[in-house]
């Protein structure tokens, strides 16, 4: 395979994108996004084109990966610099190439077999078709590296079943594939020993009016959600929509601990190492994506991000989880009470002429 970032090939009607950094779980870089964009663009205007299909590259073992995130070490490595523009260029292409997924007028079909995190679930989730495997692994942790759930995650997770979202956007929790369909994150199971069988039956289909329910009926036929599993997170609703209700971190906190059981009280214990900051940043998002279109929820995560990629949470979390790999992160401050408001406040304002606007 090359040894390129990123594969763009054709196959019958199909643009393939095939993600390919394998090593790296194929996580997302400023080139990647920055060959991706223009790629999409050009296939949206080509009448030979009929639908999208992405992927990941295997890791050198041969496991799969989609995507694992973004590249959030280079964003550390310039977090001293004042000069450095990085943030907004990383956070500015990757949330308006996150947009073209989103409008984009022709089938888009990911298949998320194996790790899908941060930026692969940007990649990912705003598509109208996304297949999960028993592979399939999907998690939005940011809140343990000081940073918030973007990618469209102010957009997403608000909008899955009950208080699901704000559960998955606090605690980072991992899913696997039952769990991605029960909450709507994934459309289809399809093993992942079909997948190429599935690729040369969507490269099949002929681009046009019919496309959508041409995917529609190919993934029908490949599909087989009860293969899946059960799904675990549904016998947690309950309690996640009693405990994560309000717009009081402490609040959350406290129930888990008096009214969720053992598993609310585990969840409790698994938050207390999270970034008290993060978590409240995305308690914020979560209580006000739901009423915010697409873009102005992508233009709000980039007002946070620009600016939370300065703070000593984000360079306490990923010295701890990338750097150093202790896993013992020194939050300031140490509890969610202690979280001031108006820090809060400062990181959601407007931007000005900064700001992130979409034509």
């Amino acid at each position: 395979m090359s040894d390129a970032q990123i594969l763009f090939d054709r196959s019958g009607a199909a643009g393939i994108v095939t993600l390919n950094r394998p090593k790296a779980l194929n996580a997302l870089t400023l080139p990647m996004i920055r060959l991706m964009a223009p790629q999409m663009t050009a296939w949206a205007g080509d009448d030979s084109v009929g639908v999208i299909v992405v992927r990941g590259a295997p890791r050198p073992d041969g496991r799969p990966a989609f995507c694992a995130g973004g590249d959030v070490r280079a964003l550390w490595d310039e977090r001293e610099d004042p000069t450095s523009t990085l943030a907004a260029e990383f956070f500015g292409e990757e949330y308006t190439l996150n947009r073209e997924i989103f409008r984009f007028p022709k089938p888009y079909v990911s298949l998320i077999d194996g790790v899908v995190m941060g930026g692969g679930v940007g990649l990912s989730v705003h598509g109208r078709w996304r297949v999960a495997t028993e592979n399939t692994l999907f998690a939005m942790p940011e809140t343990a590296i000081g940073m918030l759930p973007d990618v469209g995650g102010t957009y997403i997770l608000p909008r899955l079943p009950g208080l699901s979202g704000t559960y998955l956007a606090l605690t980072g929790a991992r899913l696997k594939a039952a769990d991605c369909l029960a909450l709507g994150i994934a459309t289809h199971f399809v093993p992942a020993a079909r997948l190429d069988a599935l690729t040369t039956a969507l490269a099949a289909i002929a681009p046009g009016a019919g496309a959508d329910a041409a995917v529609e009926a190919v993934l029908g036929q490949f599909s087989d959600a009860g293969a899946a599993g059960t799904p675990g997170i549904t016998q947690h609703l309950p309690v996640i929509n009693a405990c994560f209700a309000g717009d009081d971190m402490a609040g959350i906190l406290d129930r888990l601990q008096t009214e969720g059981g053992e598993w609310g009280q585990a969840v409790a214990r698994e938050l207390a190492h999270k970034s008290p900051t993060s978590m409240v940043v995305a308690l914020r998002q979560m209580r006000v994506g739901g009423n915010l279109s697409f873009e102005d929820c992508m233009t709000t995560e980039f007002r946070v991000a620009t600016r939370i990629v300065r703070s000593h949470d984000f360079a306490e979390g990923i010295r701890s989880v990338l750097v150093d790999k202790d896993h013992n992160p020194k939050w300031s401050p140490e509890r969610v009470q202690d979280v001031d408001s108006a820090t809060i406040d400062a990181l959601f304002a407007p931007l000005g002429k900064r700001d992130l606007t979409f034509a």
